[in-house]
């Protein structure tokens, strides 16, 4: 099952860096292979990978055509069906225009972080609102030590942090993505 309306991006610019000061964070590949394997198991329309950093973009292609032409075909081809929903954009506003432009309603962006910001949006609040409102949904994740404020200020939804027992709160932002999707998809 896929959702046509459901879509993530994982954002490394802009980001904070430990200082506060507003960086690009380099793409990984262990980013790259977990999430696209999490959004396809959840059914998740496309994973965009978002820097402006043409050297990225093109290590990004690279994996992917090792993945999807190359000699991965053959050894996984199951990680070629997750990675084939992988889409590589310059910015946000890209991620956006690439997904309304599909189908030309609006796109409801939704972003995380690890402290209260706002007014937030539980998980339960976002399932049902997925499940019954039109439109495209976009969450977005941050690298580094979060997403700038300039990411939070064009956002719909913030969505409630994921906090576990303890005071500790950092995550890394695949397990993240993995958490979040299972509590908006997860079958119980």
């Amino acid at each position: 099952m896929t959702m046509d309306n459901f879509h993530i991006a994982l954002l490394h610019h802009p980001v904070y860096n430990k200082r506060g000061d507003i960086v690009t964070t380099a793409v990984t590949n262990m980013d790259i292979h977990d999430i696209s394997r999490a959004a396809k198991s959840y059914g998740v329309a496309r994973f965009y990978i978002v820097t402006p950093i043409v050297k990225q973009r093109e290590f990004v292609r690279l994996i992917l055509r090792h993945w999807r032409e190359g000699y991965g075909v053959t050894y996984n081809p199951s990680r070629k069906e997750a990675l084939d929903i992988i889409d590589i954009k310059d910015t946000l506003d890209d991620v956006v225009r690439d997904i309304s432009g599909e189908s030309g309603s609006k796109v409801h962006i939704i972003t995380t972080s690890a402290t209260s910001r706002r007014r937030l949006t539980t998980f339960k609040e976002l399932k049902k609102m997925i499940s019954e409102e039109s439109g495209n949904f976009l969450l977005v994740f941050g690298t580094g030590w979060g997403m700038a404020d300039e990411v939070f200020d064009v956002s719909d939804i913030l969505l409630e942090p994921i906090e576990g027992p303890t005071d500790y709160n950092h995550l890394s932002v695949r397990s993240a993505v993995s958490i979040s999707l299972d509590r908006l998809f997860g079958k119980r």
